[in-house]
């Protein structure tokens, strides 16, 4: 193994040009990846607050039998939690936000219906939840603040997808990144390589030098991104907490070690698997 280092090394002094821009090339590309995925992660939690925030309410009538419509409203898939909030509940809510509420009730009495208020599985599910109560007997109405769940859905939905997609072109490019460098390594060297492939050199030995050489690269190209990019995510969401603490910016550690660490093995990994596969196409191209 301490021979198969030395190579490794030689090789990547031989062609530091070629290592070099690897090694930039696939550090620029887990800072990116990192980037997506963190901005994701926190899309993500921004969906699951939206959630757990938006409410489906259905307004009913007075001969309505609420009974069966709250249990109607139970059974449907999308909906997790159901009550029921009785008209003098609702005059409570609003006096307590406005007292002049009260004063106007007792003068013409109590003007908010019975009401249903839904909490969906997920946020796109409103729409879907509200069009099935709105054709129930009894409901008058339906409130689920289409102005802005529609929207607010659709981009990030929109955020989320592009970070997935994102995501798969920056580990393809990654990987053929480490192909060319480790090719071009392994052509720098053919005569040392066909010498050794002569006097009966296996060619998991002739392998070895490069699958370290890619190894090695991954490896830096983690580091260096780890580096860069946690000290920056930190500041860059505390900043975000203090212009907009309305965003639930991720910083816990226990959520962020990891994607941090999945960055990481991700790079050594590709590094790795690109220079066995580099390795073993070239070895067989020479066959």
């Amino acid at each position: 193994m301490i021979y198969h280092f030395r190579q490794a090394l030689l090789a990547m002094r031989g062609n530091f040009t070629a290592t070099l821009a690897t090694l930039v090339t696939m550090t620029l590309t887990l800072l990116m990846l990192g980037f997506v995925l963190l901005l994701t992660l926190n899309v993500n939690r921004t969906l699951e607050q939206l959630e757990a925030q938006v409410e489906v309410a259905a307004f009913l009538a007075p001969e309505a039998d609420d009974a069966a419509l709250l249990a109607q409203a139970q059974a449907l898939p999308q909906v997790r939690e159901a009550r029921l909030v009785t008209s003098a509940q609702v005059l409570e809510e609003m006096s307590q936000i406005s007292p002049y509420t009260r004063d106007a009730a007792g003068l013409v009495g109590n003007p908010f219906p019975d009401t249903l208020r839904m909490k969906v599985s997920r946020v796109e599910d409103s729409r879907a939840v509200a069009t099935a109560i709105t054709a129930l007997p009894g409901v008058q109405d339906v409130e689920y603040g289409a102005g802005y769940v529609d929207s607010t859905v659709k981009t990030l939905t929109a955020v989320r997808g592009a970070g997935y997609a994102l995501v798969g072109l920056l580990l393809l490019g990654t990987l053929f990144n480490i192909l060319n460098a480790v090719r071009v390594a392994m052509y720098a060297r053919r005569d040392e390589i066909s010498v050794m492939r002569l006097l009966g050199a296996t060619r998991a030995f002739i392998r070895m030098p490069h699958v370290i050489e890619g190894l090695i690269v991954g490896i830096l190209a983690a580091a260096i991104s780890l580096a860069v990019l946690t000290p920056a995510y930190l500041g860059l969401a505390g900043r975000v907490r203090e212009l907009a603490p309305v965003f639930p910016v991720v910083t816990d550690p226990a959520t962020l070690t990891p994607v941090l660490g999945g960055v990481a093995a991700l790079g050594i990994l590709i590094g790795l698997l690109g220079s066995i596969f580099a390795s073993r196409r070239y070895l067989r191209e020479l066959e």
